[in-house]
């Protein structure tokens, strides 16, 4: 499924889906805490979605970096793959890499691709066949990293507008609650009250979505991160060991 198209989905699931749980909510007994946070008003349906947003991209990413983990763990597979290339088998390596299939492993399988390619056509020139296959890292970690930091963008984003519709939501309820105080007489202690509640968990469910988008971001990027220091370190070795067979 396209990106676009998957946005376009969830953004109107999660709408849905919310509009439908606020209403509910909204029947639900006084005094409550669901009743409560109905009267934090419909900017709540807002808060709701987003923070429904980001658990389906939270899922989407750690099925997704699992997925690209492979099978196994990476910094044993690494080192297997340094040993394979120390004693020059380089079709075992491939099979291994092809075994694995984790993004690391996909990325070093197409330097061993391109050093084939490179001996197949009698390339003894050291300096070439090391660039060529720096060339092949590019390449594949171009098409890797994509993958690695899809919806990233997303989440950091709804984090942000999230905080933004709470405080947006917050202003409502207090500028509800300010009209209450400036009636003649005596103020609405009800109508305050409202406001006052409208705020705070307007706040509060604003607060509860950036804070999720925020960490899972950093845990997130943290992970995506370690994948690229894995495949910079792991093909340089093999490139520098693959290349030194020339001389």
């Amino acid at each position: 499924m396209k990106q676009g198209i998957f946005t376009l989905l969830l953004i109107v699931v999660t709408t849905v889906v919310s509009g439908g749980f606020y209403l509910w909510m909204g029947t639900t007994p006084d005094g409550t805490t669901f009743h409560e946070l109905y009267k934090g008003g419909q900017v709540v349906i807002v808060l709701m979605a987003l923070i429904l947003m980001v658990i389906a991209y939270i899922v989407e990413r750690m099925i997704a970096l699992n997925k690209a983990s492979g099978k196994g763990n990476i910094p044993e597979f690494v080192k297997e793959l340094k040993q394979e290339v120390e004693e020059g088998r380089v079709d075992t390596a491939i099979a291994k890499c092809d075994e694995h299939q984790s993004s690391v492993a996909a990325v070093l399988r197409s330097v061993f691709k391109r050093y084939q390619s490179l001996e197949r056509h009698q390339i003894t020139d050291r300096e070439k066949k090391i660039s060529e296959m720096e060339k092949a890292v590019e390449e594949a970690t171009t098409m890797e990293l994509p993958l690695l930091e899809k919806n990233l963008v997303a989440i950091s984003t709804i984090a942000s507008i999230s905080t933004m519709v709470g405080l947006f939501g917050t202003t409502l309820g207090m500028i509800r609650a300010f009209t209450a105080m400036a009636t003649t007489g005596a103020p609405d202690a009800v109508a305050l009250s409202l406001g006052i509640s409208e705020a705070l968990f307007n706040t509060a469910l604003g607060i509860v979505g950036g804070v999720m988008g925020i960490v899972t971001y950093n845990v997130f990027t943290s992970r995506v991160d370690r994948f690229t220091y894995l495949i910079d370190e792991a093909a340089f070795y093999i490139i520098q060991t693959l290349g030194s067979e020339t001389e």
